[in-house]
């Protein structure tokens, strides 16, 4: 795929931040760590990696707006486009030395996403899309949601709240009513690579509350443009104003929606 001169930007700043980051993780018992609140870290590779990214984006078009999980937002002079980024999606999985972990950038105008990158350094996989060209993984397969249409064979993903978050009730809730229903459940702490592996068809389905819009806008966009649905938990509600999403494939969306819609 030849995307615009936006997605490219994108790309580069991806992979460039991705190889500070692997740089790091190599090395992450020697990492300097701050806690933000229970199970939630900082380190100095998230922040170096957000520094990388800034640059690169803001460098290439400085009058976009900005979004990220560590430097929070700055209004830019074109009011109408946004990079919303999360450098280290995943971040506990990287400070135990687990390898799945992910850089999310994503491109909005005028309140939607047009563009979108999700990479994952440690296994060299960059997936990515742009409104209405589709979806893409590493310039050579073109992604598209599995067909599965029965939920006793289907592999959903979910993030399991962590702390004393306030959703752990309603979460304990769907996986009882879910396990009994499915093929299996997984939960691999890095929403934007939950909402890929959706487009890739490697899971049937993903949900997930209590989110920041850093960690769904990329994902989202490459799920819609790989044939799936995607939605807020709640019907009615944004995506980004719950701080929810609900995602599958086109046959699996309403079975699953139903089940974690239910009173």
């Amino acid at each position: 795929m030849h995307g615009s001169a936006n997605l490219n930007i994108m790309l580069k700043a991806a992979r460039k931040a991705g190889r500070s980051l692997v740089k790091d993780f190599r090395e992450v018992e020697n990492l300097q760590v701050s806690a933000k609140g229970p199970g939630d870290f900082v380190s100095k590779a998230d922040v170096a990696a957000e520094r990388i990214l800034r640059e690169e984006l803001l460098g290439a078009r400085p009058n976009y707006g900005w979004l990220g999980e560590e430097t929070g937002a700055t209004e830019g002079a074109d009011p109408t486009r946004r990079w919303i980024v999360d450098p280290l999606d995943g971040t506990t999985n990287f400070l135990h030395g687990l390898p799945h972990w992910a850089v999310s950038i994503a491109l909005e105008h005028k309140g939607e996403i047009v563009a979108a990158v999700v990479f994952d350094p440690a296994k060299d996989e960059m997936f990515y899309a742009e409104k209405g060209q589709g979806a893409w993984l590493n310039d050579q397969r073109r992604l598209r949601v599995s067909g599965r249409r029965r939920m006793e064979e289907a592999v959903f993903a979910t993030g399991v709240p962590f702390g004393a978050k306030r959703t752990l009730p309603a979460m304990v809730r769907d996986l009882s009513r879910l396990m009994p229903m499915t093929a299996g459940m997984r939960r691999w702490g890095a929403a934007a690579l939950d909402l890929a592996y959706v487009a890739a068809g490697r899971l049937d389905g993903f949900w997930e509350r209590e989110l920041k819009p850093w960690d769904m806008a990329a994902g989202m966009l490459i799920v819609r443009e790989a044939g799936g649905l995607v939605e807020a938990v709640r019907a009615g509600e944004s995506v980004f104003d719950s701080g929810s999403i609900l995602c599958a494939n086109q046959h699996l969306f309403g079975p699953l929606a139903e089940v974690l819609r239910a009173p």
